[in-house]
């Protein structure tokens, strides 16, 4: 892992950004590697807010034709995706020549033991779920640039946090059922997308049940669940 103290400017040359203190990420390219439409929807406000352009993959494949493209001056990966772990991205950005300058890991699971796998494949930091503080996400992106690319002066911290549109916690939710329709729903997969939209909407009740969910579902165990999925659904419907 690279320290705030050996890198520099040219190591993320992408980019010359000229930062403020109103957008202290100004210049930079962020990739969220986030299969949860609410999750990306507050890290997109939250780019945005701080000067930041940011472009989404919602899996492996997606994220490798992203990379083959360009090069992203942050990466933000979850670790838990519909066709693998995003811990074998962390590590294929890592060993990357030239590597991506700054990789984030993230994660709806118990956090110290996402966070220790996530920094043993490469990363530079973690964000547990919910990211939705803006003064953390601007501060610990901040904490990992070269003096050259920080905002010049003193900057005030944005406490507040941002509200994604709940619309795309029901993309989520509808997804959810759609997985859990099929004649062999992916469990595991889905035991920890579930995890992940419970930490990142605040929903105790569907954290719980994600935490629950059996890896072979009995019938009564997915009527269940359904019924969960469908009451969260209704409570958010479409205008």
């Amino acid at each position: 892992m690279d320290s705030l103290n050996t890198r520099t400017e040219q190591d993320i040359p992408f980019f010359v950004p000229k930062p403020t203190a109103a957008r202290p990420l100004a210049g930079l390219t962020i990739l969220a590697v986030e299969d949860s439409r609410f999750a990306s929807e507050a890290l997109r406000l939250m780019s945005l807010r701080s000067g930041a352009r940011i472009r989404r993959a919602d899996c492996l494949a997606s994220a490798h034709r992203h990379l083959n493209t360009y090069r992203p001056t942050v990466a933000i990966v979850d670790l838990g995706l519909p066709d693998g772990s995003g811990l074998t991205l962390i590590e294929e950005m890592q060993s990357a020549q030239p590597r991506v300058p700054i990789i984030f890991g993230t994660s709806g699971a118990d956090r110290d033991e996402a966070e220790r796998n996530a920094l043993a494949a490469g990363a530079d930091g973690f964000f547990p779920k919910p990211v939705d503080s803006l003064a953390r996400f601007q501060t610990e992106i901040l904490s990992h640039l070269p003096d050259a690319m920080l905002p010049k002066g003193p900057r005030a911290v944005d406490g507040s946090k941002v509200a994604p549109d709940r619309l795309a916690l029901r993309e989520d939710l509808v997804l959810a059922l759609k997985l859990l329709g099929q004649e062999v729903p992916p469990t595991r997969y889905l035991s920890k997308f579930l995890l992940g939209i419970g930490r990142s909407s605040g929903d105790r009740n569907l954290i719980e049940a994600a935490r629950g969910l059996p890896e072979t579902l009995a019938k009564h165990d997915r009527r269940k669940m359904l019924a969960l999925l469908k009451e969260r659904v209704s409570k958010v419907a479409p205008v």
